[in-house]
């Protein structure tokens, strides 16, 4: 079973778009999948990244033309400016709780994919704060999980230790970009590179047999 890393942030819209596809390939390649939400604003820009907020505002329109796209493409329903992602001055932290979410489902042993999906689905199709608590416990028990657990759990230390490994991983990976996905070492930056993630892992395979 190979072992695949997924470095990203709670309000990626490119996890989300990319989302269903990853979650066929991992199926079809019994792959073992570990979710890594870690700092992007703190990291990427050590490793040359650009955070939209920070981009000239040709970079951020054509962004916004990318995202309608592949939304139309991929038919995922996608707000191209969600109501809830800020672009200006964003309250410290805002997207971060949501990826503490995340790591408390990862660490009970739960299979955390549905929540992430979910939470970013909620974000970037269903207008729904993931900032606030509330919503991130409904979001949890609306898909299968004790939400009040997993709220009640972002805090603790062994999840927030786990979110500055992530993110310690992540600069010393190189990891620029959400989601990146790892596999042997290798990076796989963006959902438009999960075909060639999808091929790595059948080399990978007739390599084993």
């Amino acid at each position: 079973m190979p072992d695949l890393s997924c470095f990203y942030s709670l309000s990626s819209p490119w996890a989300y778009l990319g989302g269903p596809r990853l979650q066929d390939i991992v199926r079809r390649h019994r792959a073992r999948l570990v979710l890594k939400p870690f700092d992007f604003q703190e990291v990427v820009p050590k490793t040359g990244g650009v955070p939209i907020r920070t981009r000239p505002q040709p970079r951020r329109d054509y962004h916004a033309v990318e995202l309608a796209r592949w939304r139309d493409y991929l038919g995922l329903p996608l707000n191209v400016t969600p109501r809830h992602y800020p672009m200006q001055n964003p309250a410290p932290n805002w997207n971060k709780h949501a990826g503490w979410t995340v790591i408390a489902a990862q660490a009970a042993g739960l299979d955390a994919f549905p929540l992430s999906h979910a939470i970013l689905r909620a974000l970037w199709a269903e207008e729904r704060d993931i900032a606030d608590p509330v919503v991130r416990r409904a979001i949890a028990d609306e898909n299968g999980y004790d939400g009040a657990a997993l709220v009640a759990a972002e805090g603790s230390e062994a999840v927030q230790a786990q979110y500055r490994r992530n993110g310690e991983e992540a600069e010393a990976l190189g990891v620029f970009g959400s989601p990146t996905l790892v596999l042997d070492g290798e990076l796989f930056w963006g959902q438009d590179r999960l075909g060639f993630l999808d091929r790595a892992l059948a080399r990978r395979a007739a390599a084993r047999t």
